[in-house]
């Protein structure tokens, strides 16, 4: 039997299957007697030092500047908050609830809350809470790990959902593939399981009655495949396919300090995306020539406390030795749509991917762009940095920008703090920027496209609803045609143009975004040395003329169709 799903991370991956299971205890909603609420006071507070020892144990592991160790720490803030906690025991002694039922009804109201709010970040940020909420039940049941720590076979992990905390937390050495029944693909958790290497699929619909744990599985993320019991034949064929996937890596490795540049001499930068201090570390391992996205809002996302001019620059500065020269891309915040930010008030929005976000909230909050600009003027001075502004629309907005950069060059020199040149460019990802651009490229030195949104808002289709993913791909007709109009705009202008969406990542669209004429590409770092081999394996003669016919084609089964025939 073998069951389909959406890929998010490709590999092949055999181990036996364990799910992760959410709220399935029994609870008992009875009043609880007078004389036993001391002991389920008791055994919630026990539970919940039990949880937060076991996330503090794993908050160890982990490198304090990277995502997953912000994560964790979030929980912790949580489990932590002298009022839930109240809360919590105000119910067992009113109420008469056992623990369980108590930890379920605060930490439903409190996701119900979230979800109230009519915001689909904080909708999934809602679903944290239930989950934390749900391990929280699983501790006082004495089930807090569900056999995680004990695990020695590779393992296939399933669940409903998996947020990125608990993500954090998996033994990954035995984890050797993931199956979400739901999740979007460009949610935390699928990143996440891309920069580690873990194959994994979501939209899955398996019948965990039908998948006992233990039952042996086979994911073939390569085709979008979960093969429950394979037969012999079944068996035997993915291993050879494994075998070839491991070789072909292997064999990427042999590009690494290699440059990128095709068999008829043709140079194309190949930057890495990037989110944390920890990604930074991994570049040279790629063979990178820098950073093409610094996304940081991520050193915003999962803290309480919003970071100082001190420690953004110090960040910044850390980011600049670790890379000893190489290409160092900022993108300023990238806050609102679907990105909660508790250390922020971000106002509720009826389309919030419509409503502040990207430099309409940053120009709508001086103060913390400010500090973030002066974080950036400052580390300029230990080393190149290029600053680029995101979901910029129209030349007004950089005119506030550049204002708002000078009054704190002139504010630094004052303080006698200094501050370095920078290089600066937009991120291209509207219709209207595409359209407008020309009236922004006297103003830049280059511009970086990112296909996610410019897909998303170009189409209409929601970039993290798996059900449009489909009919409404990365790449089509018109998004060819506004990426071509961008790149020939930039190039006439004398402006570098980049690409740092998803789509750079894909191999197979390497050939057709250099021949269009990108000077540029920033990668995922797991996909980067793949990237790499598909430059150095073709000719830019061939990717032109691929390019020439792939802009003439209407249908989005012709463009495809053109792509795959590229020899």
């Amino acid at each position: 039997m073998s069951i389909t799903g959406i890929i998010v991370s490709s590999g092949i991956a055999f181990g036996q299957a364990l799910h992760l299971i959410h709220a399935e205890h029994h609870l008992d909603y009875r009043p609880i007697p007078l004389s036993r609420l001391p002991q389920q006071q008791s055994k919630f507070v026990k539970a919940l030092q039990a949880l937060q020892q076991q996330l503090s144990h794993s908050q160890t592991k982990l490198d304090p500047q990277s995502e997953n160790y912000q994560l964790i720490e979030a929980d912790l803030l949580l489990l932590e908050d002298e009022e839930l906690i109240a809360q919590v025991k105000e119910a067992i002694r009113t109420l008469q609830l056992s623990a369980s039922v108590a930890v379920e009804r605060v930490f439903a109201h409190q996701a119900n809350e979230l979800e109230s709010l009519d915001d689909p970040y904080l909708a999934n940020r809602a679903q944290d809470v239930r989950c934390l909420g749900q391990r929280l039940v699983s501790a006082i049941n004495g089930r807090l790990d569900q056999g995680l720590s004990q695990l020695t076979e590779p393992t296939i992990l399933l669940a409903q959902d998996l947020t990125p905390a608990e993500f954090a937390l998996l033994p990954k050495e035995q984890i050797s593939g993931i199956v979400l029944k739901t999740g979007g693909l460009t949610s935390h958790t699928a990143i996440l399981a891309r920069a580690a290497g873990i194959p994994a699929i979501l939209s899955c619909q398996f019948d965990a009655e039908f998948i006992p744990n233990g039952t042996p599985l086979v994911l073939d993320a390569l085709s979008g495949e979960l093969f429950v019991n394979p037969a012999p034949e079944q068996q035997a064929r993915l291993t050879v396919t494994l075998h070839h996937e491991q070789a072909r890596r292997a064999a990427l490795q042999a590009y690494r300090d290699v440059p990128a540049k095709t068999q008829d001499d043709h140079h194309v930068g190949l930057m890495a995306n990037v989110g944390n201090l920890n990604d930074i570390a991994h570049v040279d391992d790629v063979g990178a020539d820098g950073i093409g996205l610094f996304r940081t809002e991520f050193m915003l996302m999962h803290t309480s406390t919003l970071p100082d001019e001190k420690a953004q620059y110090n960040l910044y500065c850390e980011a600049l030795h670790a890379l000893g020269g190489k290409t160092f891309t900022i993108r300023t915040l990238d806050i609102g749509a679907d990105k909660e930010l508790p250390c922020l008030c971000q106002e509720v929005e009826d389309n919030p991917a419509l409503g502040l976000r990207g430099v309409r909230y940053t120009l709508a909050h001086p103060e913390l762009f400010k500090t973030q600009l002066r974080a950036i003027l400052r580390a300029a001075n230990h080393g190149p940095i290029r600053l680029m502004f995101p979901m910029v629309n129209q030349v007004e907005e950089l005119d506030q920008i550049f204002a708002l950069i000078a009054e704190c060059q002139d504010a630094l020199e004052e303080e006698e703090k200094g501050f370095g040149e920078l290089s600066y460019g937009i991120v291209v990802e509207t219709p209207a920027a595409v359209m407008n651009l020309a009236s922004m490229l006297p103003r830049l030195d280059f511009v970086s496209i990112g296909t996610n949104d410019l897909t998303q808002y170009a189409m209409a289709a929601d970039r993290t609803n798996p059900q449009l993913t489909r009919d409404y791909p990365s790449l089509s007709p018109a998004i060819l045609r506004l990426i071509k109009m961008t790149i020939d705009q930039a190039k006439a202008a004398g402006v570098k143009v980049s690409l740092c969406g998803e789509l750079a990542s894909s191999p197979l669209m390497v050939p057709l975004l250099i021949g269009m004429g990108l000077d540029e590409l920033s990668v995922n770092l797991n996909s980067l040395l793949e990237v790499k081999a598909a430059v150095c394996q073709g000719q830019l003669a061939k990717f032109s003329a691929l390019a020439h016919t792939a802009i003439l084609q209407n249908r989005i089964s012709e463009l495809q169709q053109s792509i795959t025939n590229y020899k």
